[in-house]
């Protein structure tokens, strides 16, 4: 699949994959220097780029395992959401969970980009929905192991 990017900054780096197979590009600080994010408090990164998602996908914004696990910064929202039809530029709100300040620097990899298909629904209001073993069952009614 080709998405156009652009390049909205020149401190931009367009997206890239850091194996053959990986699911996610990174995407990279496009700050002009580097960015103090204090214990328990959210930034939003610039990435300097924009993209044209084809109609019918969308771009999921993940945590980047190492940065989560080893620095405890994350997207805010968990999952950030770039639409196919927005020609903004694609920023990410990431949370410092960690106990002390972390700095992001100009060029780093922040998070990482997934490409994936979706389905837009029809919601049909109806009376009665069908019978499920489970019916009802809200959060942890299927067991606890």
């Amino acid at each position: 699949m080709k998405v156009a990017v652009k390049k909205l900054s020149e401190n931009a780096t367009v997206p890239t994959y850091g194996s053959e197979f990986a699911a996610g590009a990174d995407l990279y600080s496009a700050a002009g220097g580097p960015v103090e994010i204090p214990a328990h408090e959210t930034r939003v990164i610039p990435t300097g780029i924009a993209m044209e998602l084809p109609e019918g996908y969308a771009g999921l914004i993940y945590a980047r395992s190492g940065l989560a696990t080893k620095r405890g910064l994350a997207p805010a929202n968990k999952v950030g959401v770039v639409d196919c039809d927005y020609r903004g530029e694609v920023k990410v709100a990431l949370h410092n969970h960690s106990n002390v300040t972390q700095t992001v620097d100009a060029g780093e990899r922040i998070a990482q980009f997934i490409i994936t298909p979706y389905i837009t629904a029809q919601f049909i209001v109806c009376d009665e929905l069908s019978d499920t073993a489970r019916g009802e069952g809200g959060f942890g009614s299927t067991g606890t192991k």
